[in-house]
Parts: structure tokens; C-alpha cells; sequence
């Protein structure tokens, strides 16, 4: 069974949003086993960017360490945001270079402090797990080599993102490529997976919650099944879903069938 590590993390977003994505992964907790759940305590202040580049990192890097502290102590993963980056600390402690992450989502995630145009971590997540980024965030070796990623969904790139994608040689797939992730997955040369979802990878019209939309997502179904056909190819050792932001509790509740579903896959 699936241990759920819940990350009411709002800090690390750019969105006007933001303040909701701690109750998008509250709202996924109500509907989560209590007994299969470990609730993040990440603290109720802002935090300070201390030089570093990054918006608010004192919190950022310490909701970082609980969370890998947390992962590390349960075996069968899900990590539950929050925003994207909340999927650092769990990548720190479970991936190492024989590990493909498969990263579905509207937005790459590879700006660093140098070059994001809001300093917010989560426009930067995939490029920490790269090995590049703030002290205390970058995964230092680098966690996972870029021939071992992914990017299935991406559909907003800015042009220093669109940099690393060339110089990386990282695999970009289209949301009408995403039946292509499994065999590209199975062919990388990794021997385990980790997989990410931030939910923007899906279209506004399946779910309304989403703190950054971009038009033309994916649908539900053709998520789900590119995430187990990614399953069907390699052992998974972790997961995590993030950036859902309702609007109102009566909203979360209107999105939450279409999550669980997500989830189910990933568990």
C-alpha cells in the first residue's frame, strides 16, 4: 500500500494562487487513508530569500529536509502538494543515476535562480534535480542524468528553458506524444522510475483547480494511461502530484474525483 506524504506548501509559487495550493493538498488529504498519511507541518511564515536567489528558501529548504526526512522513513511513496517543488526532497531520497523521472507537466521546471523571471522555486524544480540551483535545493551530485528525463505534457516553455532543453538533450514530448513516454522510458537505459505530476498537465476543462493553467492539457484518461503504461516498464519508486489550487472547498470537492483517479495510478 502507498504511504502519502501530504505537503501543504505554498511558498515555492509564483501563482496569485499560491495561498491555494495548501488547501489543494489538504483537500486531497481528506480523501486520503489517514492511516497511510504523513502530514507535513511547513511553517505558516513566508521565508527569506538570504541571498540565494530564490524566493522565500529559508522555508523552501526547510519543508525540504522534512519532506526527504519523511520519504525516507516509509517505503511506496506519494508525495502530495503543494507546489512542484515539494517533489525535491523526495527525489533527493529515493533517485539516484539509474533512475528515469517521467515529468508531466504544463511547465519544464528547468530555470535556475539565474534566469527564472520570478525567483519562485517552482519554476525551477527539474533543474535542482539536475544538479543546478540554490544551495541546499540542488541536488549536489546531481540526483539523475538528463538522458533519464522525460517531459511529457510541457507546453509553456520560456526561452532559457528552451536553452537547457538543447543544451541537455532532454526528451520533450507533446500532450499528443504522451503514448510515446513508455518506450522512450524503457529503451533510457534506467532501472527504476519516479514520477512527477504537476496537474496543469491536464486541460482547464477536466480541472478547474489549477494555479497556472495552459490551454490544450491533457484529459484524465489519456493521463492515467500514459502513467501506467510508464509503470508497466519500469518498478516505481516513487511519485508525486502537485499544484492543484481550488478555489473554494465546493470546488476542490467538484475536482477531486478526477485527482483520485491520478493518484490511484500513481499508488
Amino acid at each position: 500500500m502507498a504511504h502519502f506524504i501530504v505537503v501543504p506548501q505554498w511558498q515555492g509559487s509564483s501563482s496569485a494562487r499560491a495561498m491555494q495550493l495548501a488547501d489543494g493538498a489538504l483537500a486531497i488529504n481528506g480523501d486520503l487513508p489517514r492511516a497511510a498519511c504523513t502530514l507535513i507541518d511547513v511553517p505558516t511564515e513566508a521565508g527569506e530569500e538570504q541571498g540565494t536567489g530564490v524566493r522565500r528558501y529559508s522555508t523552501l529548504e526547510r519543508v525540504h529536509d522534512l519532506v526527504a526526512q519523511a520519504v525516507a522513513e516509509n517505503n511506496q511513496v506519494v508525495v502530495v502538494g503543494g507546489d512542484s517543488s515539494v517533489s525535491l526532497g523526495a527525489l533527493e531520497s529515493l533517485a539516484d543515476t539509474e533512475t528515469a523521472v517521467l515529468w508531466l507537466g504544463a511547465h519544464p521546471a528547468l530555470h535556475s535562480p539565474a534566469t527564472s523571471p520570478t525567483s519562485a522555486l517552482h519554476e525551477m524544480t527539474l533543474r535542482c534535480v539536475l544538479g543546478e540551483g540554490a544551495p541546499g535545493l540542488a541536488a549536489t551530485p546531481p540526483v539523475i542524468t538528463p538522458d533519464h528525463v522525460v517531459i511529457a505534457g510541457a507546453r509553456d516553455f520560456d526561452v532559457a528553458e528552451l536553452a537547457v532543453v538543447r543544451d541537455l538533450d532532454i526528451r520533450i514530448l507533446g500532450v499528443d506524444e504522451l503514448d510515446k513516454a513508455a518506450s522512450i522510458l524503457r529503451r533510457s537505459g534506467a532501472s527504476r522510475l519516479y514520477i512527477h505530476v504537476d496537474l496543469d498537465v491536464l486541460d482547464s476543462a477536466a480541472i478547474s483547480g489549477l494555479s497556472r493553467p495552459v490551454p490544450f492539457g491533457a484529459t484524465p484518461e489519456d493521463l492515467v494511461a500514459t502513467i501506467r503504461a510508464a509503470r508497466s516498464e519500469l518498478p516505481l519508486i516513487g511519485a508525486s502530484i502537485t499544484e492543484f489550487a481550488p478555489a473554494s472547498r465546493i470546488a476542490a470537492e467538484d475536482d477531486l474525483s478526477v485527482i483520485l483517479r491520478v493518484i490511484g495510478a500513481l499508488a
